[in-house]
């Protein structure tokens, strides 16, 4: 089992973000500072770094900067600014890539499992389900986060693909807003959130409509969404 190390100071966020790499079978541990950081990740106990730019204290850049000057471990950035400095200060700095947040869980365990396969030269485990996930006229690759739509590429969002993806493994089957959030974000849905239902109105553009003229979403006021397979 691979282990992550994860440095941030958002301790609900890294809550959450263990929860999930826990569930994708890598072991996840939590740290809220660029100083404990630094001597985690120099341990020798992890094979990845996830680690935010923006700390106080002991930013992540530094941190980067004392981890690359006596160890090669696989580090992955986060920043809540995407800004393009960040990127390329983080990357010049030995960082193996860079992830603005927001992000969902389900990008960030892909990068980590795309870092750890070019850093071992293997194939990891892969998320539960087949490598190319089909319904319909919709080919989804979790691995490379890339999707299809009727035999065209279809440009989606982060949080897009994985709410769709979600849809997709259950295609043809109702999923609540619950199952949704749970599976697509590794946390439950709070209440008045509609960020589902935003995120489903635009993915419902995407596709268009059936030659019907209904969604190929469908929706159950109340209960969830369900993704129609023809």
């Amino acid at each position: 089992m691979h282990k992550v190390l994860i440095v941030d100071d958002d301790v609900d966020l890294t809550a959450m973000l263990c929860r999930y790499l826990r569930h994708e079978s890598f072991d996840a541990h939590a740290v809220h500072s660029g100083e404990t950081g630094v001597a985690e990740a120099l341990t020798g106990q992890y094979s990845i770094v996830v680690m935010d730019i923006m700390m106080p204290g002991l930013p992540g850049t530094e941190a980067l900067r004392r981890i690359r000057a006596t160890s090669r471990i696989p580090v992955l950035m986060l920043t809540a600014r995407g800004d393009n400095v960040d990127r390329i200060v983080g990357l010049d700095m030995g960082a193996d890539d860079y992830v603005p947040k927001p992000c969902t869980p389900g990008e960030l365990v892909a990068r980590i499992r795309a870092i750890l396969r070019r850093v071992e030269g293997r194939d990891l485990p892969s998320s539960p389900g087949p490598k190319v996930l089909q319904a319909g006229g919709l080919v989804l690759w979790p691995g490379t986060r890339r999707a299809g739509w009727q035999g065209q590429d279809l440009e989606l969002t982060g949080t897009e693909f994985s709410l769709l993806e979600v849809l997709a493994r259950h295609a043809g089957q109702l999923v609540s807003k619950q199952e949704i959030s749970q599976q697509a974000f590794g946390k439950p849905l709070a209440p008045y959130d509609r960020r589902i239902d935003v995120h489903i109105s635009s993915i419902r553009q995407k596709l268009g409509q059936r030659s019907d003229g209904q969604s190929w979403i469908q929706s159950v006021r109340g209960r969830g969404y369900q993704l129609l397979e023809d």
